[in-house]
């Protein structure tokens, strides 16, 4: 596969789980471009905070669910089910982080990707 046809279905997968995302209102989420940037794997991150645990993985849930329906794929990788401050779901091209907003706020991901394109996002 080319890497353009490649590029095209990241860029679909990172939008659907954006949907994913705002059906369960998640807060400030923003799609970074990581394809120029030498020292990243994945095309996309993909990330957002909740208010609460619950919502943290009301929001992975809902991302696997959306991500499922529209490609037929699993996660390929997931941690952080645990304690809800910080879920990362890897979908190879397009890696998910769901923050708990103080977790967040504490590791300012994207300062540490500041040269990525970013996207924002409205909540739903």
């Amino acid at each position: 596969m080319s890497k353009k046809k490649n590029s095209e279905l990241s860029n679909k997968l990172a939008d659907v789980v954006v949907f994913g995302m705002q059906e369960k209102k998640a807060s400030e989420i923003v799609k970074m471009d990581m394809r120029e940037i030498n020292s990243t794997l994945s095309d996309y991150f993909v990330v957002c905070n909740a208010d609460s645990n619950v919502q943290v993985n009301a929001i992975a849930k809902s991302v696997e669910d959306e991500v499922y329906k529209a490609f037929g794929h699993d996660v390929w990788h997931k941690e952080g089910q645990g304690n809800g401050e910080w879920i990362l779901l890897d979908f190879v091209d397009v890696v998910v982080h769901i923050f708990k907003t103080e977790a967040r706020d504490r590791y300012r991901l994207e300062d540490l990707w500041g040269d990525a394109k970013v996207e924002n996002f409205k909540s739903a």
